[in-house]
């Protein structure tokens, strides 16, 4: 119930945009790598290749990233377009305005908490992942 209310937070300020939050979070990183194959990708979210390659097929399809030449051919390599930057210039603000809301209402000490121990969660349920990367392993 608080990942969809955060989601929803987020979204609503991030509307003008054109973004929801996921493909934000999406974009952000591809900025930061500056070009991006799915692993990577998988890798740096904590995302499962289904829901993952939904997104940057959407993405693909809005014209804010595209597909780029790699070595090896079964690799899908992807990078920013000029309109992904623009998108992302717009919702960078906007999503930083979210993010303040949340730290207002929450308080630093708080968020620091919550960050804390979300990121352990996080790396408590990727190390059970098995080779079936985007999936939990039962335990």
């Amino acid at each position: 119930m608080v990942s969809r209310a955060v989601t929803q937070l987020y979204d609503e300020v991030l509307r003008p945009s054109g973004l929801r939050v996921t493909q934000f979070s999406i974009l952000a990183v591809m900025a930061r790598m500056r070009e991006a194959n799915l692993r990577q990708l998988e890798d740096a979210l904590a995302i499962d290749q289904t829901t993952l390659t939904r997104s940057l097929s959407l993405l693909e399809r809005d014209g804010v990233i595209e597909r780029v030449p790699h070595p090896d051919g079964r690799i899908k390599a992807m990078r920013l377009t000029a309109r992904g930057r623009r998108a992302l210039d717009v919702a960078r603000p906007l999503w930083a305005q979210a993010q303040g809301k949340v730290l207002r209402e929450l308080g630093t000490k708080a968020w620091a908490d919550a960050q804390r121990r979300l990121a352990h969660l996080l790396s408590v349920t990727v190390k059970r992942r098995g080779p079936n990367r985007g999936r939990l392993v039962a335990p």
